[in-house]
C-alpha cells in the first residue's frame, strides 16, 4: 500500500515516544485476536488436566442429584426453591475453576502484546467510520487482505486438524455411549484436553505469524512526517528563538548574583583590561581562597568598577588573572598551583590595608598553568 501522505510529506520516520503514548491514550495499541484465542484454548485445556477429575466428579453428582428426587419433596412448596439452589450452587462449583481460569485469560491475554490501556476515547463515535469508502478500503485494501488470509489459513489448519483428531479418536468418541457414567466423563475431559492441546498447536502457528504483523502494522499506522517530528520537537522543548531568550535572561540573571558578590571580595585581580578575577580568603570557614567573580573584556570592566565603589583593592597581575579565569569556577576554591601566588597577592592587601609599606611583589604563576593558559588561547 502507497504510504499515507499528509501537509508535511510521506509518513517515513519512526513514530516517537511521546506519539505512541498519546495513541495508547485514544485507545490504540497493538492487539492479536490469534494470540489472545491460543492462550484461552491452552488454558482450558490446562485447566482441565488439572482439575478434570474434581469437574467430572462434580457434575456427575449434579447430574445425579438432579434425577433423584423424593416423593415428599414434590408435595412441598419450598422444595423446589431449596432444590434449585442447591444444584446451582454445585454446578458452580463444578465449573467454577474454569469458569476463573478463562476470566482471567480474557483480562490478562490482551495486555500481553500491547498493555493495559483503557480509554473513553475509543469508545466514542466517528462519523468517518460511517463512511462506505473507508469501509472498502478496510475490505479491499492489504489490512483486509491479510485479516481474509489469517481466516482461510485458521479454517484450513483448524479444520484440517480438527478431521484428523476426529478421524483418530473416532472410536473412542463411539466407546463413550457404552462406558459407565463416571468413565465415559473421565475420558470426555481427556479427549477434550487432547482436542484442545492440537488445536492451540494450529493457532500457535498462526499467532507466530500474527503477532509481528500486528507490532509492525501498529508501527505502520504511527508512522509521522518529517514536519510532524520537527512540530512536536517544537512544542516539547520550545521554539528556538524562545530558548534562546531564555538562557540570555538565565545568563543575565547569573551574572547580576556573580557581580554581587564582588563588595565581598578581599582583591580584584586584573590583567588590567581584559581579565577581571574577585577573590576572598576567610581563614575561619575556608580552606583556600574562592572565586567569587570573573569576567572579559565589558563583564572585567564592570567588575573593577564595582570593585571601586565598594573600596575592593585592585591588583594588576596579567598572568595571574589569566590563570585564575581558565582554571576556577565561580564560587570554587583555586587550584593548588597556585596557593603561593595568590598568598603573596593577599599578603601585600593585607599589609596595605595595615598601612604597612610593602614592595608589590610578582606573583610566581607555576609554568604548567602558563601553558594551560597559552593552549586555551589559542583555541
Amino acid at each position: 500500500m502507497a504510504e499515507e501522505k499528509s501537509g508535511g510529506g510521506e509518513r517515513t520516520e519512526a513514530p516517537t515516544a511521546k506519539r505512541r503514548q498519546e495513541a495508547k491514550q485514544q485507545g490504540q495499541v497493538p492487539r492479536s485476536r490469534e494470540l489472545t484465542t491460543l492462550l484461552a484454548m491452552l488454558a482450558a485445556a490446562a485447566c482441565l488436566l488439572i482439575f478434570g477429575s474434581h469437574m467430572a466428579d462434580s457434575l456427575l453428582d449434579v447430574l445425579r442429584r438432579g434425577l433423584h428426587v423424593q416423593r415428599s419433596t414434590i408435595f412441598d412448596p419450598q422444595a423446589p426453591i431449596r432444590f434449585l439452589r442447591e444444584l446451582i450452587g454445585k454446578g458452580l462449583w463444578a465449573v467454577g475453576p474454569l469458569a476463573l481460569v478463562m476470566l482471567t485469560v480474557a483480562l490478562v491475554a490482551p495486555v500481553v502484546l500491547g498493555g493495559w490501556t483503557f480509554s473513553t476515547k475509543a469508545l466514542a463515535p466517528k462519523l468517518a467510520r460511517l463512511n462506505p469508502l473507508k469501509g472498502l478500503q478496510r475490505i479491499f485494501g492489504v489490512h483486509g487482505l491479510i485479516e481474509l488470509g489469517k481466516g482461510l489459513a485458521k479454517v484450513v489448519l483448524v479444520g484440517a486438524l480438527g478431521s484428523y483428531m476426529l478421524w483418530q479418536t473416532l472410536g473412542d468418541f463411539q466407546a463413550l455411549a457404552t462406558e459407565p457414567l463416571r468413565s465415559a466423563l473421565h475420558d470426555s475431559a481427556r479427549l477434550l484436553i487432547n482436542t484442545f492441546f492440537l488445536l492451540a498447536a494450529a493457532l500457535g502457528l498462526i499467532a507466530l505469524a500474527d503477532v509481528p504483523f500486528q507490532l509492525w502494522d501498529h508501527t505502520r499506522k504511527l508512522r509521522m512526517t518529517k514536519q510532524e517530528i520537527e512540530d512536536e520537537l517544537k512544542q516539547t522543548e520550545g521554539k528556538p528563538e524562545v530558548k534562546s531568550r531564555i538562557r540570555a535572561l538565565q545568563q543575565q540573571a547569573a551574572q547580576g548574583r556573580m557581580l554581587e558578590q564582588v563588595a565581598k571580595a578581599d582583591v580584584v585581580v586584573t590583567n588590567p583590561t581584559h581579565f577581571a578575577v574577585a577573590l576572598r580568603y576567610d581563614p575561619l570557614h575556608m580552606r583556600a581562597p574562592k572565586l567569587m567573580a570573573k569576567g572579559t573584556d565589558l563583564i572585567a570592566q564592570r567588575i573593577r568598577e564595582l570593585a571601586q565603589d565598594n573600596d575592593v583593592p585592585l591588583f594588576e597581575a596579567p598572568q595571574l588573572a589569566r590563570a585564575l579565569h581558565y582554571t576556577t569556577e565561580l564560587d570554587r576554591e583555586i587550584p593548588a598551583g597556585l596557593y603561593l601566588a595568590v598568598a603573596q597577592v593577599l599578603a601585600y592587601i593585607y599589609q596595605l590595608r595595615g598601612h604597612h609599606r610593602a614592595a608589590r611583589p610578582e606573583p610566581a604563576v607555576p609554568e604548567e598553568f602558563l601553558n594551560y593558559v597559552h593552549a586555551r588561547r589559542r583555541r
